[in-house]
């Protein structure tokens, strides 16, 4: 199995749970050696550049690639066309984001971009260049699954916007202060394990699965996540609501990034974005474990990891907020 990439959160897991099976496992990647799982070869590759002698004499069973620049992919499904392939997107590829229970069959895509562009420009365009990249694929190589991913979270995580959640119910069970949550509590939000993302991506590989799949975990109201969240960190933090207009005067941000409350979408015509039917996923073989047990891993990485990400409102912000919006959350009104 060949594993572009190998060394950061989802392709480094690929990688590990490869090896774990017993399979021969080879990472074309910037890193060093050691920056893979061990176990795992290391080839040196830049993807802006032609593909080493050492890799192109490869002719692997299976390819793993999570990139999202056209040219990346072009390059390298020109090097391996042979193998069986197994592209992970994004649900970003999708134009229509409003509605709910969609599925790779009944939603449009966004037009593909062939360039290669910056992929943090927005989302249309990080989602076009996948288009593009997915077709790449399909289009180059005998054999090919395409995986198309929401949220993917546990540890690990470079992006820190799971991590908010268990790392802040932590420390609102050592202050005893409310933790703010945004309005609506019920907005639905959908995450997959890391873990589980990587399992199904070997299986896909094992069993040289095709066709085109919403890789998501089953859709829950946001109140329902954060309990079980609380649940798997064993924390009972005090939650308080606050309208969605109430934190965008105070210049809060949502999604993820500095003083945002991560995983909340603030445009109601996005109502649709983190509900996909999970079921297609789940009839093809994907098993996701409870996000209790995410969380609770989740929190033990970040404690047990000096640099370990997490984004969102530091909790002084966040007593400071609501001492403005909730009187009542105050110590002196304790």
């Amino acid at each position: 199995m060949l594993v572009l990439g190998g060394t950061v959160f989802l392709s480094r897991a690929v990688a590990e749970e490869a090896v774990g099976r017993g399979h021969d496992v080879v990472c074309a990647a910037r890193g060093v050696s050691g920056s893979v799982p061990g176990g795992a070869a290391l080839v040196r590759w830049d993807r802006g550049e032609e593909l080493p002698a050492e890799l192109a004499e490869l002719r692997p069973d299976a390819v793993v690639d999570v990139a999202r620049i056209p040219s990346h992919v072009r390059r390298a499904v020109a090097g391996f066309p042979g193998a069986h392939w197994t592209f992970v997107s994004t649900i970003s590829v999708y134009g229509d984001v409003a509605t709910a229970g969609g599925t790779p069959d009944t939603l449009p895509l966004l037009d593909p971009i062939e360039d290669d562009l910056n992929p943090a420009a927005g989302s249309e365009t990080y989602g076009g260049m996948k288009v593009a990249c997915e077709n790449i694929v399909r289009d180059g190589t005998r054999s090919a699954v395409v995986l198309r991913p929401g949220l993917v979270v546990g540890p690990g995580d470079p992006s820190g916007r799971f991590a908010y959640w268990p790392a802040r119910f932590a420390e609102a069970a050592a202050d005893g202060r409310p933790v703010i949550v945004p309005e609506p509590v019920d907005q639905p939000v959908q995450v997959i394990d890391v873990r589980d993302l990587a399992a199904w991506v070997v299986d896909a590989a094992e069993q040289r699965l095709e066709g085109v799949f919403d890789a998501v975990g089953p859709p829950v109201p946001r109140s329902e996540l954060l309990a079980q969240i609380a649940a798997g960190t064993g924390t009972m933090p005090q939650l308080a609501p606050v309208p969605a207009e109430t934190l965008t005067a105070h210049d809060v941000a949502a999604w993820s990034g500095p003083r945002s409350l991560p995983l909340w979408i603030d445009d109601p015509g996005w109502s649709g974005f983190l509900a996909h039917d999970p079921a297609p996923a789940h009839a093809a073989g994907l098993r996701t474990r409870p996000v209790g047990e995410t969380a609770r891993d989740t929190l033990r990485w970040i404690l047990e990891t000096p640099d370990a990400r997490v984004t969102g409102l530091t909790r002084p912000e966040e007593l400071e907020l609501l001492t403005e919006v909730h009187p009542w959350a105050s110590p002196a009104a304790r």
